[in-house]
This record gives structure tokens, sequence and C-alpha cells, in this order.
């Protein structure tokens, strides 16, 4: 009773984190297959819209502006705003701003992280940085590789935005984040840093940026190993739809367990889903 009084009172403060029940929702495999729109998806968003449940899109591709995940997702029929994405990129960039403001840093990116890096005051070196990071890019050579291995001998701290190994594109699997740390990791000895889902890091700026408590969130995904390690590891509620990686015979491997097992984003209710939370409070 005194728990369900202090979470009333953190409520009515204006200032205070809201308690409203707010939802970070992975993409690919989730909202969309590649190009192509899963069935229902678009009148689950129209349901946080009309219920102004607030809600972001999580990815882990560090590689697009929130300018261009947009414009993706109007491809597809699904209009929102900028505001309305999170990604690896803005989650590198919030740890960096917390960690050593204005810090320096060597960078194999595209143009999502490199933005979110000048954004936050991020000066982008190859003369001594404090940081090597590494994200999705179509620019990755042997040249930036062996300069990146000198950096990190050489005392650079080293992180990447995320640690998938593909990423997928029409025509097949194509590496992403996690395999292109490979051979400097192999090299220098050094493992990065990941900012990226499972990271809960990741989960907590992302609902910062909604100004909202784990306590009535939720994370909808399709892999068991980041959306929802990460969604648990940061105390959220776990939904898991069966439309992207993951298949019931899959989930049965793994130790742990999401809340919630749907066939599609189609199947979830905003309005009536209940948070872990208020599942035990009741």
């Amino acid at each position: 009773m005194a728990e369900k009084k202090d979470r009333n009172r953190y409520r009515r403060s204006g200032d205070a984190v809201s308690y409203k029940k707010s939802f970070l929702i992975d993409m690919d495999g989730v909202i969309n297959r590649g190009r192509a729109l899963i069935p229902g998806a678009d009148a689950f968003l129209e349901k946080l819209k009309k219920g102004r449940f607030p809600y972001l899109f999580l990815t882990n591709n560090s590689y697009y502006t929130p300018a261009q995940l947009r414009e993706r997702m109007a491809r597809i029929g699904i209009e929102v705003t900028e505001d309305h994405f999170y990604t690896s990129a803005m989650a590198t960039a919030n740890f960096l701003d917390y960690q050593k403001p204005g810090c320096s840093a060597y960078v194999i990116g595209g143009k999502g992280l490199i933005a979110e890096l000048v954004k936050s005051g991020v000066v982008l070196t190859d003369t001594s940085p404090d940081y090597v990071i590494i994200g999705e890019t179509e620019e990755y050579d042997y040249k930036k590789i062996v300069e990146a291995t000198y950096l990190i001998e050489e005392g650079a701290r080293f992180i990447a935005t995320n640690p998938d190994i593909t990423g997928p594109t029409k025509r097949g699997v194509v590496p992403a984040c996690g395999a292109l740390v490979a051979p400097i990791e192999k090299v220098t000895g050094v493992s990065p840093y990941f900012l990226g889902k499972p990271n809960p890091a990741m989960m907590y700026w992302a609902r910062k940026k909604l100004n909202v408590h784990s306590a009535n969130c939720f994370m909808i995904g399709d892999r068991m190993d980041t959306d929802i390690l990460g969604g648990l590891e940061a105390g959220m509620t776990c939904c898991l739809v069966l439309s992207g990686v993951t298949n019931l015979k899959m989930l049965q491997r793994f130790p742990y367990r999401p809340d919630y097992v749907f066939d599609s984003i189609a199947d979830i209710d905003p309005r009536t889903i209940l948070s872990r939370r208020e599942r035990v409070d009741r």
C-alpha cells in the first residue's frame, strides 16, 4: 500500500518520471520485414497514438539518421516524427556525454553515428583520441582497421555501437557492427564495450528520452538475445513476437523468459496489456 501511495505521489509531480504505460519497439521483424509492413503493425501504432501512449522505435543499426529512418517507415505506410526513433548511435553519444563530455574519438561509422557524436560535442580526430568507435558503415577498409588498431594499442578506449554480427538486406544477410570489430579485437586483444541492445544502458537512455519509469514500460521485440534480454535486465515488461527471428522452438533454449509471447504485434492491445508490476499488484 505504501508503495502504491509513493507511485501516485510521483504521478502527480510534473517534474518526476512518469508511470504512464509506454512502449519501446524494435523495428525489423516487429514492424516490418525488410520493405514490407507486418500485417496489423499500423493498427497497433494507431492505438498508441489514440491512447497517447509514449513510444519509441529502438534499433541497433547506427548507420541511419532519425530523418532517414522516418523516410524508410513512411515508405511502408507508417507516418511518425523523427523524435520517435532511438538508435544505438544515440546511445553511444549519450554514453560519452555521461562518461567524458567533450571527448575525442576516431570513428569508423556511417552518417547516423557521426551526426549524433558531433551533435553531442565529440571531437572527431585521428590524433591521440580518447576513444575508437566502430559502427555500421560502407567505408571500411584495411587502412582504417590498421589505424584503429594502432590507436587502441596507444591507449584509446574501444567502444562499438552494437554487437549484432549480421544485418538483413533484400539479397541476404551482411556483416554488421559485431563483425566489423572482430579483426581489431583479435589483433589488439581488446574487446569493445557495446552500447546497443542488449545493454540495459540503451534502454535507460531511451526511457529517459520518454521520461518514463521501467515499472510500466514495455519492450516489444523479436530477438531473445537482444530485445528481450535487454528489456529484462532493464526491469521492463518484455513482449516477444514470433514474426521475426525467434520461433517457439528457439524460445525453449533460453534460460530466461519474456513476460508475454505473441504471434505478432497485431495481437497486442496497449490499452489492456498489464505490466509485470500491475500483474503482481493484482
